[in-house]
């Protein structure tokens, strides 16, 4: 029960920090079906939208949801320097998506699963791979040397 209460705050943090000032794509509302969800599908927008609350706006895991974590949330920006160099996209990917079902990230997995999330913005089109590509694409693009 205490884990399903944090699992609880974490979501609602991350859809507070998507309602923020800049965090919605400006060029299109969002349906009232989706309002906290993003159009956007860009992945500085889709960062800050779904991860920031945890991870901080630096992707350095130091996020205003972070301390209220059992697991400190990772310092995305280190990815690549922690596995040799590379950046680690397939295992990124499974993160973010929840794939496959049995993956144990974070423990618990206190990280919400965004993969599904990502589908369901649109109501005629499905653009949650190209979300997904391009927040890798972005955490690819902050790796620190």
């Amino acid at each position: 029960m205490k884990g399903q209460l944090r699992l609880a705050f974490v979501l609602i943090a991350a859809l507070i920090v998507s309602a923020a000032p800049g965090a919605r794509a400006q060029t299109q509302p969002a349906p009232k079906s989706y309002e906290k969800l993003i159009y956007s599908v860009k992945g500085p927008d889709l960062f800050r939208a779904h991860c920031a609350a945890c991870h901080g706006p630096n992707a350095k895991g130091d996020g205003p949801v972070a301390a209220m974590l059992k697991t400190k949330p990772a310092n995305l920006t280190l990815l690549a320097k922690s596995n040799g160099g590379k950046f680690p996209a397939d295992q990124v990917r499974q993160f973010i998506s929840g794939d496959p079902s049995t993956l144990q990230t974070h423990g618990t997995r206190e990280m919400p699963v965004w993969g599904p999330i990502f589908h369901q913005v649109e109501e005629d089109q499905d653009f949650g791979n190209v979300r997904l590509r391009n927040l890798i694409e972005y955490l690819k693009a902050i790796q620190q040397n």
